[in-house]
């Protein structure tokens, strides 16, 4: 077992490094954990927008319009004065202005002549505020002519009903995504940097000639020896991966481990295992100096990352990326995870589809492991 514990004496040197990463991931994790616990389906509140009234009418009806606004938003009054209006939008003291005209009722109640009303270009909001205005003046107009009182009409009118929102939440496919899925999507990070560079810098060491040439003078096989390396690199990797599950079940302890759909993320996580380690291997192979490790190594997993949907959620990619994105094992990993972030229990079908994103994930390993053996080989012949 020399060859065992040559890697295991160099992954103990280049440790400091191992564990850099691994804090600037749980760093993540537990951001992302505060973030998701602060998101709550039930809460939801209006927004008050800051709007300015120039009253020129001063009558019973325009106090009753400031009123009604003053209840839903914050109202200031201001003069008439064009030079004053300007200056209030353009210090975005107010977003909108209502010039309320000499006589109001006859105007636009009677008249039904609209208000004239200045806004903050592009303003979205703007279409809010001019949608209870004009359902404020219908109202009163509609009890004026059913035969009420000015002041019966404005009473009525400041009970509007007001609109409900209803939050749903519990149905199968309309679920709140589960905070720990933030935590799996960043795994494949995790895995591919730690591992690509601690591969390279052990692979670095057994390339110079000296080792070389007494590897080659060995009595153990070329098989074994290969062997060996993708055991003490597994070893790695299974220490790595126990980290990561260890970190899910402290983190969201209960919540994680009461899903009945536990058993597929820690198994679509092995198997993402099993990818970082044999793709982090193959590259190491090719790795001539500590330079282009660290290089490659960020290339490798910032690069897969942002194609696959690890670092930007998948349903706002473009298409054309996702589809390039399926020649890449961790597509595979994280298309999982996007499918069990929908259901809390899986149908038949969402059941086959991630049984076949993990039986590609799993051929990637073969195909990496077979790579490397032959490359080994060659290598060694050469």
């Amino acid at each position: 077992m020399t060859v065992f514990k040559g890697y295991l004496k160099i992954l103990k040197k280049n440790l400091g490094m191992l564990l850099i990463y691994l804090v600037i991931f749980f760093a993540i994790a537990i951001a992302l954990q505060a973030s998701a616990r602060k998101e709550h389906l039930g809460t939801f509140e209006k927004t008050r927008i800051n709007v300015a009234v120039a009253d020129r009418d001063q009558s019973k009806l325009s106090r009753g319009l400031i009123r009604y606004l003053s209840t839903i938003h914050n109202v200031s009054e201001i003069s008439s004065e064009p030079s004053v209006m300007q200056e209030e939008l353009f210090y975005r003291n107010t977003s909108y202005i209502v010039q309320i005209p000499e006589n109001f009722y006859q105007t636009c109640i009677e008249e039904e002549e609209p208000l004239s009303v200045t806004k903050v270009p592009g303003s979205y909001t703007s279409f809010y505020v001019d949608q209870q205005i004009s359902t404020w003046i219908n109202s009163i107009r509609t009890y004026t002519a059913a035969g009420f009182s000015l002041k019966e009409a404005m009473d009525a009118s400041m009970e509007l009903p007001a609109s409900e929102v209803t939050m749903y939440k519990g149905t199968e496919n309309n679920l709140e995504t589960p905070p720990y899925i933030y935590y799996f999507r960043y795994v494949p990070y995790l895995f591919l940097a730690v591992l690509s560079y601690s591969m390279g810098y052990v692979l670095l060491a057994f390339q110079k000639e000296d080792i070389l040439k007494r590897m080659r003078a060995s009595a153990v096989s070329l098989r074994r020896q290969n062997m060996e390396g993708l055991l003490a690199m597994f070893m790695l990797g299974a220490v790595l991966w126990l980290i990561s599950v260890a970190g899910v079940c402290v983190l969201f302890g209960k919540e994680f481990l009461t899903s009945p759909l536990i058993g597929y993320y820690i198994l679509n996580t092995a198997l993402m295992l099993g990818i970082a380690l044999s793709l982090s291997y193959l590259v190491g192979i090719f790795v001539k100096n500590s330079n282009m490790l660290s290089g490659v190594s960020n290339l490798l997993s910032l690069g897969m990352c942002f194609l696959c949907g690890t670092f930007v959620p998948m349903n706002v990619m473009n298409k054309g990326v996702l589809k390039v994105a399926q020649f890449l094992p961790v597509y595979w990993y994280e298309s999982v995870n996007e499918t069990l972030s929908q259901y809390k229990t899986l149908p038949a079908s969402a059941a086959a589809e991630i049984w076949k994103s993990m039986g590609i994930e799993a051929m990637f390993v073969v195909a990496f492991v077979f790579m490397i053996l032959a490359i080994s080989k060659y290598k060694q012949q050469g």
